[in-house]
């Protein structure tokens, strides 16, 4: 938990349980990692002799790897809360409904991002990428990707308990 969160209410009154975020050196190592490799795609499709098809790929992919970049800089800046009711960003944007959440998996062999957790939903959701802070894929979300395991493994502890006091 950050900023003292529990306990902290959130804009619509509902009492924030705990919050997730990445921290300035963890978003710009991640964002820097992007930043390289798609350099790096660009440098290469520019300065060594191939053919004109696999230049095309390299650069491709290169402005993909770009843009992702750009996502991630701008998604890491928000800020996931947990309420009773809801895992949110901090904007508003909800993420899942705890009433819709079957399942919270932090295991090792989880599709998950690093240092974070997977839910598994009960209906699926719409699509939606924040790159390094969460995805959601069907009836799928993760949570995770350069936010700390110190906010993200009580987060997800806070959520099984939640969906065992439900049920």
């Amino acid at each position: 938990m950050q900023d003292g969160a529990h306990g902290r209410e959130g804009p619509d009154g509902d009492t924030v349980i705990a919050t997730l975020s990445a921290s300035a050196a963890r978003r710009w190592l991640g964002v820097g990692a992007l930043l390289t490799l798609g350099g790096m795609l660009l440098a290469l499709a520019a300065g060594t002799p191939m053919a004109a098809g696999w230049r095309v790929v390299f650069l491709a992919a290169g402005g993909l790897v770009l843009w992702a970049a750009a996502r991630m800089e701008g998604a890491t800046r928000g800020v996931l809360e947990l309420t009773p009711r809801e895992l949110r960003e901090r904007d508003g944007d909800i993420i899942a409904r705890l009433d819709e959440v079957v399942r919270v998996d932090r295991s090792m062999f989880a599709i998950k991002p690093s240092n974070g957790f997977l839910l598994t939903l009960s209906a699926p959701g719409r699509r939606a990428w924040r790159p390094g802070l969460w995805w959601r894929l069907g009836r799928r979300v993760a949570i995770g990707g350069v936010t700390p395991g110190s906010q993200s493994r009580p987060m997800a502890d806070a959520i099984a308990l939640l969906i065992a006091e439900r049920d």
